[in-house]
């Protein structure tokens, strides 16, 4: 293109172009020179040249194209200038009809046009009375084509200040005017109602849209269907997406997305997965809102296996992960315990600069305290403190969490540690803590710390929970019988009842009946998550001690009480023993009584079926390295038991009837186990 011009301009060529002066400034190309201001102009020619002025002229050929595109670009700029003024002027004006008007007659001494109207009612909506002040402003003196429109964005206004009351009431207006709605104005009160209305007001206005000769698009389905999953009304909103699909309205990922949050949300994650699968399948391309609906999901039903392969899938189709996609991972991960997924994920998160809010960091800290990573949760605890932002520093939660990886690893030192910095953070220690606290005395065979710890609850004016106890009677487990009486008093202190059962439990002299009865009367009442850690500490404790007539009727109690349910299952071909989920001392009374039940099988005449197994299961401690398995191999072998893991199945221990009868009419009953 050639280059502009500088030349003198006669006054009848500026004469014959009708356009207003443009001015543009720019800086020299000479930089050493004094900056000088150039005016661009396709009308005003040039004055003489004045020395003493740093000024320089451009003239355009009235007759270039370039004029035309200088005078458009200058006319858009003074249009979007004024609406701007008369945006910030309306918004600067009270709600009332007077000054609205005042305000809008300023800025507009011409007609305005409907994209005026728009615009400015965009930009204005600091006061959804103002707004509406200003619409029916609008509706009067501007050039309007389609009065919907103007109306749709006032119910956007409306919607987004959560407004219902002002909504209905534009609508009663918007029909005393005439105005026929259209699908907008459906779809955004429809939001308004699922946003601010009364429950079932969403639907309402859905079933409205008949009578106005509106036919529901995806649009429209999507927002109805969200409406009623958020209103607890899965069964509608699944209704909905059938009839939408039968009157063949193409399926887009917004739909989808809404149908696999009402599946979650309920519950349903298999109709959710479905859901992703269906769209896929009808040639619906997954988007990242999609994606990350179906991986929140799935982290919610606790399938970290299908949260892995949607994920690689995502990557695949090229969809760029964005904050929210790494905080569903990262929930997924820590819920289901999968350390070095959610590590990795965490460290994508920090290298991206994402911001990790104490919610997920305490996440992280609580998987990490219970699957034993105690470097990793050091490092997270690291970035927390020299995090800047004051957000993402540790809350009592994350001191909690660290005070239990200490406490579950035995680590003394490093728990008291944490109370120290949690005390001169300002925080105070909480039951979380102080259990955790006691729990890591326990462990490291500090019994006097364990005393002083109960006596910080105290003073705290803390009362003590279900857990609290139970972990008292964890240690009291664990504690050599000269000192067991220090514990015992901290648990009569903390629950009068628990303390009366460990007390007829530690004496000898107390009768199995006495002792059987006051356990049941307190495991009945107890919450149902804390009645299988109960006994299972319990019997423990009856172990340790070598009550085992107590710990058989405790067994007795528990089974009648279904706390511990299918310990035992028979078929013609196998008899099975189930000890998974039980401690050590519970599993031990189990085995010591179904080895009974198996000899008086055989003295009375009965056969035994062609296999015997005990299934422990597989895992392990993660702080100790042990589990069932492991403790169960080394006591059968004390007891000469014909029982050996089975190789192609693991936690199992098989024998056959043959070797389990030749073993059992060796030894008597009293003889069988050697606890």
């Amino acid at each position: 293109m050639a280059s502009l011009p500088i030349c003198p301009s006669s006054p009848s060529s500026i004469l014959s172009w009708p356009h207003r002066p443009v001015s543009l400034s720019f800086q020299p190309k000479n930089p050493s020179s004094s900056p000088t201001a150039a005016h661009v102009s396709v009308q005003d020619s040039p004055p003489l040249s004045d020395p003493s002025q740093n000024t320089r002229f451009l003239w355009v050929n009235p007759n270039s194209p370039r004029a035309a595109e200088l005078a458009r670009a200058r006319a858009g700029s003074a249009r979007r200038a004024r609406l701007a003024s008369a945006a910030a002027a309306l918004a600067a004006c009270q709600p009332a009809e007077g000054p609205v008007a005042a305000a809008l007659e300023a800025a507009f001494p011409e007609t305005p046009s409907e994209q005026d109207a728009v615009i400015v009612l965009n930009t204005a909506a600091a006061s959804p009375a103002t707004a509406v002040l200003a619409l029916r402003w609008f509706l009067q003196n501007a050039e309007v084509r389609n009065k919907a429109i103007l109306y749709n964005v006032v119910f956007k206004v409306l919607r987004k200040k959560r407004r219902w009351s002002e909504t209905e009431a534009l609508w009663d207006e918007m029909m005393r005017d005439g105005v026929r709605p259209d699908n907008t104005t459906f779809s955004t009160v429809i939001g308004s109602a699922r946003a601010c209305g009364p429950p079932g007001k969403a639907m309402e206005w859905f079933e409205k849209m008949p009578e106005a000769g509106c036919s529901p698009d995806m649009l429209t389905y999507s927002v109805v269907i969200d409406a009623c999953g958020r209103a607890g009304n899965a069964e509608m909103a699944l209704r909905l997406y059938d009839r939408a699909r039968d009157e063949r309205c193409q399926l887009d990922p917004v739909i989808c997305a809404t149908v696999i949050k009402v599946h979650s949300t309920s519950g349903n994650f298999d109709g959710a997965l479905n859901v992703f699968e269906e769209m896929k399948a009808v040639g619906v391309k997954p988007n990242l809102v999609v994606y990350n609906t179906v991986l929140d999901a799935m982290g919610r039903a606790m399938r970290p296996w299908v949260v892995k392969t949607i994920h690689r899938e995502m990557v695949s189709q090229q969809v760029q992960p964005n904050r929210a996609t790494y905080c569903c991972l990262l929930q997924a991960y820590t819920r289901a315990r999968y350390g070095e997924d959610a590590m990795v994920v965490y460290r994508v998160m920090k290298d991206e600069a994402m911001d990790i809010d104490v919610v997920l960091y305490n996440m992280l800290l609580s998987m990490c305290a219970d699957i034993g990573y105690a470097e990793e949760a050091e490092e997270i605890f690291r970035d927390m403190k020299s995090s800047m932002d004051s957000r993402f520093k540790p809350d009592s939660w994350t001191y909690s969490s660290m005070v239990t990886l200490y406490s579950c690893t035995g680590n003394v030192l490093g728990a008291e540690g944490i109370l120290k910095e949690m005390k001169e953070a300002g925080f105070k220690p909480n039951i979380f803590i102080l259990t955790s606290l006691i729990r890591c005395y326990g462990k490291a065979g500090c019994t006097d710390d364990v005393v002083r710890s109960f006596g910080m609850l105290e003073d705290l004016k803390i009362t003590p929970d279900d857990r609290f106890c139970g972990c008292l009677l964890t240690v009291a487990a664990d504690t050599p019988v000269e000192e067991l009486g220090k514990v015992v008093d901290c648990i009569d202190r903390s629950n009068t009842q628990l303390g009366a059962v460990v007390k007829l439990l530690v004496d000898r002299k107390a009768s199995t009946e006495s002792f059987k009865e006051a356990a049941r009367a307190i495991l009945s009442g107890a919450r149902g998550v804390v009645k299988m850690p109960y006994c299972n500490c319990l019997m423990d404790l009856c172990v340790n001690l070598g009550q085992m007539e107590k710990a058989c009727a405790l067994l007795d109690a528990a089974l009648q009480l279904d706390i511990y349910s299918n310990v035992q299952t028979r078929t013609q071909v196998q008899w099975s023993l189930h000890l998974r989920g039980l401690s050590v001392g519970a599993a031990l009374t189990t085995l010591h009584v179904w080895m009974n039940d198996l000899y008086t099988t055989l003295q009375n005449g009965e056969e035994l079926p062609p296999l015997l197994g005990i299934h422990t299961g597989e895992g392990k401690n993660m702080y100790s390295g042990k589990g069932l398995v492991s403790v169960f191999e080394s006591h059968l072998k004390e007891l000469d038991a014909p029982f050996h893991a089975a190789p192609d199945k693991a936690g199992w221990f098989l024998t056959t009837s043959v070797a389990a009868k030749h073993w059992l009419e060796e030894k008597k009953s009293s003889e069988l186990v050697a606890v």
